[in-house]
């Protein structure tokens, strides 16, 4: 009986000194917030010629780093759609002067949560047809997440 007592002692207090102040490992990925009235939605039209404002929000459990958009041309078919709701596509064709735009904006420091809001110029020479809209939202730990949307240019 003394020994089980001696090693219910020993067992808690092992347990009783056990580190709390270690951190715990981010394993959640940030989320991306589409906005219903405003741009960019599944199947959205972008007119050429014309700037167009995007509303985003982004949010993470700890600490939210970066984000970056890209918009290339989907005359091809090929998909990375995360939308359940498909758009009616063209035919396919080979692209002329397809728009292509990336560009990567930071996000200041510290945030767990970020309305993410700017403009993108079509320009009046390219081609119009299916496009592709893809969002990537990384946090400070490296977690990404990945929303592909179909547009159209025209």
């Amino acid at each position: 009986m003394k020994k089980h007592l001696i090693a219910i002692l020993g067992i808690l207090f092992i347990s009783a000194c056990s580190d709390d102040d270690s951190p715990t490992i981010d394993t959640e990925y940030p989320e991306i917030i589409l906005f219903q009235d405003s741009f960019p939605n599944q199947c959205s039209v972008l007119s050429i010629g014309q700037t167009h404002t995007f509303k985003l929000t982004f949010k993470d459990n700890r600490e939210l780093g970066g984000y970056s958009l890209d918009i290339h041309h989907n005359f091809d078919h090929h998909s990375h759609s995360t939308e359940v709701a498909s758009c009616n596509l063209e035919n396919k064709k080979t692209p002329v002067n397809a728009l292509l735009f990336i560009k990567t904006y930071s996000i200041p420091d510290g945030l767990q949560t970020y309305e993410a809001t700017g403009e993108i110029t079509i320009p009046s020479d390219v081609d119009s047809g299916d496009y592709h809209f893809l969002i990537r939202l990384t946090d400070k730990e490296g977690w990404q997440t990945l929303k592909g949307i179909s547009i159209k240019v025209g």
